[in-house]
């Protein structure tokens, strides 16, 4: 472009022209193709031959939130079915601190040693605020997250009950369809989470500090009921005996629960999952538990109830869906909200005009 400064009418004023810029993006740059959209056959394939690649992407479908997204999730799922429930899941709690990330890392390597594989299916906590979360327990498992045959998924809780994701128990079904002999179900800390992780697993492991302060804060009923082990973590140098003295308040506990279904009387251990010290007779406990519930029958059982369980789960999920995604509900919510806060209805009533409402138009 000439510059009007070298017109002839500007005596003396000559403006060089300048060098041509080169462009902002590098020519060296080589753009991908769009991804292609894999059909749900092309995913079972993938799934059951054990890519990890597949098997991530067919995750993420399940977690997604669109329609169209769910549709073939649930196919995947569907023909996936008849590859799993051939592994142990094991769910993993304890109270934040406990050291959660780092026994699993110790435990996944003890159970990768004698073959088989392995997926760690980690909640993180998702924000209030900006629903976010950070996904990094990976870097708590230095060791675990490069073993090829190791697969570890964080997944946000995304707001739902306790913290537990909603999708966690349908990734399990595809984990196993992969090859995954051992589940891992990890929750973000003791509270309503423990229940839906409960109901997904076949041994659930508490996880405990001692030394902490009032070792009976962590005795809670509810949370020791459905432990079927308890370990000590941390039971190393100078907090050895603390471990010791609070594995037999623990011990002295369970005592005065009933009998749990199973028959099995929940044990209680020592180990420090830093030094890799007792890791051997955590393990030696879970695989004892395993073969006494299969000999006894409640291991089918307990699937069995889990299946149920969720069914009516996935019902009450739809049917919650169902009526906020309704546009009469949504056009009314407003209105009943505000009558609320205005002291004109109250909660209840309020809540009864919504679903009579919802409840009508499903009749007509």
């Amino acid at each position: 472009m000439e510059h009007p400064e070298n017109s002839g009418e500007y005596k003396g004023l000559i403006v060089n022209q300048g060098i041509e810029q080169p462009s902002s993006v590098s020519p060296y740059l080589k753009r991908k193709p769009k991804r292609r959209k894999r059909s749900v056959a092309e995913f079972v394939e993938g799934i059951v031959k054990g890519d990890v690649t597949v098997l991530s992407q067919a995750v993420t479908l399940v977690e997604s939130v669109k329609p169209e997204h769910q549709i073939i999730a649930q196919e995947v799922i569907e023909k996936c079915l008849p590859y799993s429930g051939n592994s142990i899941r094991i769910g993993i709690s304890g109270v934040p601190g406990a050291g959660k990330s780092t026994s699993i890392d110790v435990f996944g390597l003890h159970v990768l040693a004698k073959g088989g594989k392995l997926a760690v299916l980690a909640i993180d906590p998702s924000s209030e605020r900006s629903k976010g979360s950070i996904l990094g327990d990976k870097t708590r498992m230095e060791k675990l997250s490069v073993h090829p045959k190791s697969f570890i998924r964080p997944s946000p809780s995304a707001g739902s009950l306790g913290g537990v994701a909603r999708k966690t128990r349908e990734t399990i079904v595809l984990c196993e369809a992969a090859g995954f002999d051992k589940i891992f179900v990890e929750t973000v800390g003791v509270g309503q989470s423990e229940t839906a992780v409960h109901s997904m697993v076949d041994f659930f492991l508490l996880i405990q500090l001692a030394g902490t302060g009032d070792e009976l804060q962590g005795i809670k009923r509810g949370i020791m009921e459905m432990a079927d082990g308890i370990v000590i973590n941390k039971a190393d140098g100078d907090n050895l005996d603390r471990a010791k003295l609070a594995a037999s308040q623990f011990r002295s506990a369970l005592h005065l629960f009933p009998m749990p279904d199973s028959g099995w009387t929940p044990q209680v251990l020592t180990y420090s999952g830093f030094y890799n010290i007792g890791v051997k007779e955590v393990w030696d406990m879970i695989y004892n538990y395993i073969d006494f519930v299969k000999d006894n029958g409640y291991f089918e059982y307990r699937r069995n109830e889990q299946s149920k369980y969720w069914m009516y789960e996935s019902i009450n999920e739809q049917l919650r869906d169902s009526f906020y995604q309704d546009q009469r509900i949504q056009t009314l919510l407003q209105e009943k909200e505000q009558g609320v806060l205005r002291g004109n209805l109250t909660s209840f009533a309020a809540a009864k005009d919504l679903l009579d409402v919802y409840f009508r138009q499903l009749r007509q």
